[in-house]
């Protein structure tokens, strides 16, 4: 009787999770580049401070953090609108942007150079005092009016269980009343120039729902309940990164939430990512490609400038430079997509 010749391949191992989730890898093998296509938006992370505590907050910003961007830089910025009127916004951010003491000072300035301001506010800092100074923050909101300034406010949901949870107890009822103050002053409400807009995040490691259908749900109920109208929804993916990063690996759902953002990647989500018409700036007035970068100090590769800032802030070489990228864009990529603007596809 004949042998019978057995192969028996050798196991191939399975890609590392590093592998798996290397975005430069993934673009190369759906054939995308994303180089830069403008510099419309001046994003000024202007302090890490902030009178709450998130648990999803890729800042880590809380009432002891310190870091704020000088005087100096603050002027910079001021500047560099002055020189470059591509830049059509200022969209400042925090931690708490609110709580840095030239904040009102560089929104006057921008908007008389006739600049979009956008402000990233968290609806309960104008009930709460200043955690440095103990100063009333109440006039924030006549202030954002009299500025006609873009308010983008965090609701992570329209109740108070799910908000609370991932923002603190109480937060949900001073968001409410943030929210009814800035409609009585116009804000969301139609023909008044006054725009007011709202930002989801999910409560784990989940992506969003659709941003239309979500939009429907918050408009119907908000209105409903506590009588309070806005002009849009924006879903915001949570990014692995920092303290929502800590909070996945203590869960043991950090590998997972990553293969579910790299199996839900979409192609028309990359071609719009952020990063391809925005810069931002830290506090410490480096350049970064975007926000999350920014935290996990991965700076901008400017032509000519190893650590570029707004002190060699060079905006042709900056539309010529490679925009660097990590695992953590893969949340900027899954599904309808995720930027400071919501959903991009």
């Amino acid at each position: 009787m004949n042998a019978v010749l057995q192969i028996h391949p050798e196991p191939v191992a399975a890609p590392s999770a590093h592998a798996r989730h290397d975005f430069g890898a993934l673009l190369a093998r759906q054939r995308l580049a994303l180089p830069p296509l403008s510099i419309s938006t001046l994003q000024v992370n202007i302090t890490r401070l902030c009178n709450q505590v998130c648990r999803h907050c890729h800042v880590d910003a809380s009432p002891t953090r310190t870091e704020a961007l000088s005087r100096e830089g603050v002027e910079r910025c001021v500047a560099l609108l002055a020189s470059y009127p591509e830049i059509r916004t200022l969209d400042v951010t925090g931690g708490a942007p609110e709580l840095h003491p030239d904040f009102t000072w560089l929104v006057r300035q921008a908007r008389a150079l006739g600049r979009q301001v956008l402000v990233r506010h968290n609806l309960t800092v104008s009930f709460d005092p200043h955690p440095q100074t103990g100063q009333s923050m109440a006039h924030l909101p006549d202030f954002f009016a009299e500025q006609g300034c873009e308010v983008v406010c965090s609701l992570p949901y329209y109740q108070a269980y799910f908000t609370d949870a991932q923002r603190g107890r109480g937060v949900f009822d001073k968001s409410i009343a943030g929210l009814q103050r800035l409609n009585a002053l116009g804000y969301g409400q139609p023909d008044s120039g006054l725009v007011l807009n709202l930002v989801y995040n999910p409560a784990g490691p989940y992506l969003p729902a659709a941003q239309v259908g979500l939009q429907a749900d918050y408009q119907r109920e908000l209105q409903a309940r506590f009588g309070i109208v806005f002009n849009q929804l924006y879903t915001i993916t949570n990014m692995p990164i920092h303290r929502f990063a800590l909070h996945l690996h203590k869960g043991g759902q950090f590998e997972a939430y990553m293969d579910k953002l790299l199996a839900a990647f979409n192609p028309q989500a990359a071609d719009g990512v952020m990063c391809r018409s925005l810069i931002s700036v830290g506090y410490d007035g480096r350049l970064y490609d975007c926000d999350f970068n920014q935290q996990i100090d991965l700076p901008a590769d400017m032509p000519g400038s190893a650590r570029p800032s707004i002190y060699d802030f060079d905006f042709a070489a900056l539309l010529q430079r490679r925009i660097r990228f990590g695992p953590h864009c893969l949340g900027c990529t899954a599904g309808a997509g995720s930027s400071c603007g919501g959903a991009t596809a």
